[in-house]
């Protein structure tokens, strides 16, 4: 029990962090869906390039995050040696491609789609190479219990963000200001200046890591370089199927489209604003990771297996309760993108029950993790990526932007089952199945009575019975699982 109220206090510590970034960032969707409308395909370009980002991150860091947690708590190993072994190792390749993508810029831009436009690959790749790199120090800080420092730097970066972007999209257009002579004669901002201003903000972030970024004077152990790659390499394949399962539908939906380039960005732009409202998963998804990664791997205690399958039930409880509060006040958070996009809010529920089948499958990819069978893994994303690809080559020309939604779902759910099934046979845990199940049913019965309370009752109305229904599972909640509400008190006394 004590394991699990650290892994709550982080994970609060985390989430929190994660729910105020996340909702600061939140205001980069309204500002740029109001300032790009749904017709123009603007925001379609930006949806389609931050899903190639989301799987070069992950090309780039190549396993190394999940690889260095496992090194740095390793018995026989220099825990300062393999911080500055990882460090050199994603920044000599973070490096190198950046010079290679700059040298070969225009036959990727136009594989990409953006022969007209090699700047925003440049502009894009040079960002996410830096990403990459800084990820080692932010895992450090993690390692190290450092919450306050890591989400205290996320938070500046997404502010920074928020400031450049409310700066450049709307109030100097406003005053009709053109300091830098970078608007045209309407005073709209072409979409790549957006990509510039992340570029900025990933390099304010750098410069604030410096003190981590010190650890890579510790030296190179070479011997320590080829067990991590050993390690690693799995992880980066199922890294890279995983992340298909989130990005391939964006970059895939403009090949299979039925219609013309402008319109194909213009329902990409519909389906990528209204699944931010569906982010809110993602969000507490990361932020249990955050706190669960080094947990899993420090935890030596004799109940790790109980305390695991705990972790899963209460991850399960939280995930419900915030897709019921997300279904609820949809009326209010549809707000959150800009009036043109409100078509696709559709998509939100199955995307959001897609997310918490995506938790599902962290939560239980531990046992091949920790057996040092990570390989399973990436049979279990690749098999899941094949699922999404083949459901959007048949369905994006036939339902549009929905088929991405159906795509993710079913894809997600292969990979958790195959997970489940195959990791109790190598590392059994025994979850509370009956226990999890019954609160998905109950989920499902409030999901179907919100519906309908946001489909034939008036706005208030409806806000009013939704939120009736979610005190009533909140407490159900805390009257039936009373440790889970033992460690709530606790945490929020301290």
């Amino acid at each position: 029990m004590a394991n699990l109220k650290s892994l709550a206090k982080d994970t609060a510590i985390y989430g929190l962090s994660s729910i105020v970034a996340r909702f600061i960032n939140y205001l980069l969707v309204p500002i740029q869906t109001v300032r790009f409308a749904a017709s123009g395909g603007e925001y379609g370009i930006i949806t389609n390039v931050y899903a190639y980002v989301s799987l070069l991150i992950i090309l780039l860091t190549f396993g190394m995050e999940t690889t260095f947690f496992r090194y740095m708590t390793k018995e026989g190993e220099n825990p300062q040696r393999i911080y500055s072994t990882s460090l050199r190792m994603v920044g000599f390749t973070s490096l190198t491609t950046i010079i290679l993508v700059l040298l070969f810029l225009n036959p990727i831009a136009a594989a990409t789609g953006y022969a007209d436009h090699p700047e925003y690959i440049a502009v894009m790749y040079i960002t996410v190479a830096i990403d990459a790199f800084t990820a080692i120090p932010f895992a450090y800080l993690r390692i190290q219990h450092r919450p306050i420092k890591f989400a205290s730097l996320k938070i500046a970066n997404i502010l920074m963000n928020i400031i450049l972007n409310l700066l450049y999209l709307v109030i100097l257009p406003e005053l009709k200001i053109d300091p830098f002579g970078i608007y045209d004669d309407s005073f709209t901002l072409n979409v790549v200046f957006v990509f510039y201003i992340n570029l900025i903000c990933t390099l304010f972030t750098l410069f604030l890591l410096y003190k981590e970024l010190r650890g890579i004077t510790s030296g190179f152990d070479k011997s320590a370089c080829r067990r991590m790659l050993s390690y690693a390499w799995p992880l980066l394949v199922m890294g890279l199927a995983g992340q298909l399962n989130q990005a391939a539908s964006q970059i895939l939906f403009p090949y299979f489209y039925d219609g013309d380039i402008s319109e194909a960005r213009a329902q990409l732009g519909i389906y990528g604003a209204c699944i931010k409202i569906a982010m809110i998963m993602v969000m507490i998804t990361q932020a249990f990771r955050f706190a669960y990664e080094p947990f899993v791997f420090s935890n030596k205690d004799a109940d790790k297996r109980e305390t695991y399958a705990k972790a899963m039930k209460y991850y399960v409880i939280f995930t419900l309760l915030a897709f019921l509060a997300v279904m609820g006040y949809m009326d209010i958070l549809r707000f959150l993108v800009g009036a043109s996009y409100w078509e696709g809010l559709r998509v939100v529920p199955i995307v959001m029950a897609a997310e918490i089948m995506f938790g599902v499958f962290f939560n239980l990819s531990f046992w091949y993790k920790l057996t040092d069978r990570t390989i399973w893994g990436a049979y279990f994303s690749g098999i899941g990526a094949v699922v999404l690809i083949v459901i959007d080559i048949l369905l994006i020309p036939r339902i549009s932007y929905m088929a991405c939604a159906w795509a993710g779902f079913a894809a997600y759910g292969v990979s958790m089952l195959l997970s489940y099934f195959i990791g109790q046979r190598y590392y059994r845990i025994n979850y509370p199945l009956r226990e999890m199940f019954m609160y998905v049913g109950i989920a499902a019965v409030l999901f179907i009575a919100i519906t309908l309370s946001n489909d034939r009752l008036p706005v208030w109305a409806a806000l009013t019975l939704n939120t009736l229904i979610l005190l009533a599972f909140a407490v159900f909640v805390a009257k039936r699982d009373l440790p889970l509400g033992i460690i709530i008190n606790k945490i929020t006394k301290k």
